[in-house]
């Protein structure tokens, strides 16, 4: 073959992006993906969606050089347990994993697949590492907020409804960090002069009777701090608590895009992006142990005006001035 048509030859050959080259190498690998909410929730269907197009911006390919395996299983805690289980018999290389009731049962059913969660409150006090900058179990990932947001959330109300004296926090007990969110409720309570009450709930006939027994009194407000029961029940939630009225502060955007009067809290998205950064790392060679816990870093304020108006609640102009997003 003479040399120019040598080097025509090879100035056909398609140039590959690095990332789809280096897809080519190496076996196929696993990872696990465990959502408490239902499957046909569009909204955490965008999240997992976001993680795994992260995975992919980093070379990470499902059907070329990696295989997801995902289990959606409602906020039921047996069908939490089974999915973990069934996700662990699979052998994954590493398990991803939403919300703090879930990363707990996989807490307690391996000591030793790598575990990345998202949306975690405290896993200091909660036992599911011992240290934030070096986890050195099998476990890490990324918080969901830190206890200074439940203040700020009840300040927000405040300044929407001016003789607020009382508000109310709307929990699962079954989270396992209830009795550390109580904690903090009651103390940012007490320091804005607010009389603290506790609704647990873990059904809509429960959040139900929590709401009407609380409106029985003026001049109260509710919040809604990030969990899963309350955002499965976020439609139900918007609608009941507009029914009657209430001024409410959510800890998800989800919420307040749903009808929600207005959330305080992280930015979701970029939660999910940040643990597929740790997932690739892991999948390259890194151990769970040696990436630091990290906690948020972006918080947005979200307010639906529309809803406002519905139940005649004059937003200040300094806190639109503040908001990330307002719904119109």
């Amino acid at each position: 073959m003479k040399r120019r048509e040598f080097i025509a030859l090879i100035g056909s050959v398609p140039a590959w992006p690095l990332a789809a080259r280096t897809q080519q190498a190496g076996p196929m690998r696993r990872v696990g993906i465990l959502i408490p909410y239902p499957e046909h929730d569009q909204q955490y269907q965008r999240y997992v969606r976001s993680l795994r197009e992260e995975l992919a911006r980093l070379g990470w390919t499902a059907g070329s050089n990696v295989q997801f395996d995902e289990r959606w299983t409602t906020d039921n805690m047996d069908r939490v347990r089974d999915g973990a289980a069934q996700l662990l018999a699979l052998r994954p290389d590493v398990i991803v994993v939403w919300s703090h009731r879930a990363t707990s049962v996989l807490h307690q059913q391996t000591r030793s697949t790598p575990v990345v969660f998202v949306a975690v409150s405290d896993p200091i006090e909660t036992g599911l590492v011992t240290n934030l900058a070096r986890p050195a179990g099998n476990l890490t990932g990324f918080m969901i907020w830190e206890n200074s947001v439940v203040g700020k959330m009840l300040e927000i109300l405040k300044q929407i409804t001016p003789g607020m004296n009382r508000a109310a926090l709307i929990f699962n007990p079954e989270n396992p960090t209830s009795v550390v969110i109580t904690r903090w409720f009651e103390a940012a309570a007490a320091a804005l002069s607010l009389r603290a009450t506790l609704a647990p709930v873990r059904a809509p006939a429960e959040i139900e009777l929590a709401v009407e027994s609380f409106v029985r009194e003026p001049n109260g407000a509710l919040l809604f701090l990030p969990d899963v029961t309350v955002s499965i029940h976020r439609e139900f939630i918007t609608a009941l608590v507009a029914r009657h009225r209430l001024p409410a502060i959510y800890g998800s955007a989800a919420i307040a895009e749903s009808g929600g009067l207005m959330s305080y809290g992280t930015d979701i998205i970029e939660l999910w992006q940040r643990a597929a950064s740790y997932v690739d790392r892991i999948l390259r060679g890194e151990m769970p142990g040696d990436l630091p816990v990290q906690q948020p870093t972006t918080y947005r304020l979200v307010i639906n005006l529309k809803t406002a108006k519905a139940l005649n609640i004059t937003i200040p102009p300094a806190l639109l001035a503040r908001a990330d997003e307002v719904i119109e």
